[in-house]
């Protein structure tokens, strides 16, 4: 394998704007086949917004975003999940109207390579919770179970990154636990995953890498646990 397909994610020189505001300047991010990374900075520093550029969500920017060593800087969003990219956004993002089994079977879809291993029995397993919830509606799902079914959705479109942005955000710290053991076991899976978490010690103990960003910009990025002993990360999060 050449080492542009081991890269999932080559993004270069990234600017994003909304509107007249600029809010990512010259961002570099790479992520590797079935590595996790994550994407730390205080809440206003641009994590969304990068996550929203690499997927086509953002149309104001520019650079280069290269998926699976092919150009997709001008890729819209259904072209990007095509690729093998899935988004657990912020929000959770269920159909209320459709049951769980619904809001699952609709996602189905092979890998990129004919992979299918995220079964709906499995994904079941990992969430024994959406299985006695199958007839439910998502409208009629608490907030940890709307999570689950997000994450539960993503993983059978067969990704090779899945992208997480305040998976944890608002939950129940048992719910907050169970998310991060799926997330664990996502990572043994050898699917790579972008996190973005306000508890950055977990996100740090549960990652290979990690980038910090400040007012748009990377100023810091390196292995997890060098970050984490780090005396300058307090001061970009605001510890």
């Amino acid at each position: 394998m050449s080492a542009s397909h081991e890269l999932i994610v080559d993004a270069r020189g990234i600017h994003a704007w909304y509107g007249s505001s600029h809010v990512l300047r010259g961002v570099n991010l790479r992520i590797e086949l079935g590595q996790t990374v994550g994407l730390l900075g205080r809440n206003g520093m641009g994590k969304s917004t990068l996550i929203r550029t690499l997927l086509g969500h953002v149309t104001q920017r520019d650079g280069y975003i290269g998926l699976f060593g092919e150009d997709h800087s001008n890729s819209r969003p259904h072209q990007v999940a095509r690729a093998g990219v899935a988004y657990v956004p912020e929000g959770r993002g269920v159909f209320p109207n459709l049951t769980v089994r619904e809001n699952l079977v609709m996602a189905a879809r092979p890998g990129r390579d004919g992979r299918n291993e995220w079964t709906f029995d499995r994904i079941l397993e990992t969430f024994p919770r959406l299985k006695e919830r199958l007839g439910n509606l998502g409208s009629q799902l608490s907030g940890g179970e709307q999570q689950m079914l997000s994450i539960g959705r993503a993983l059978m479109t067969h990704p090779e990154l899945v992208i997480l942005d305040e998976a944890t955000e608002g939950l129940a710290p048992l719910i907050v636990a169970e998310i991060w053991r799926v997330i664990g076991e996502i990572r043994e899976a050898g699917v790579a995953t972008l996190i973005v978490d306000r508890d950055y010690h977990r996100v740090l103990a549960r990652s290979d890498q990690a980038f910090v960003l400040q007012k748009g910009e990377v100023v810091q990025q390196g292995a997890s646990q060098d970050l984490l002993a780090s005396d300058e990360l307090a001061t970009y999060l605001g510890v």
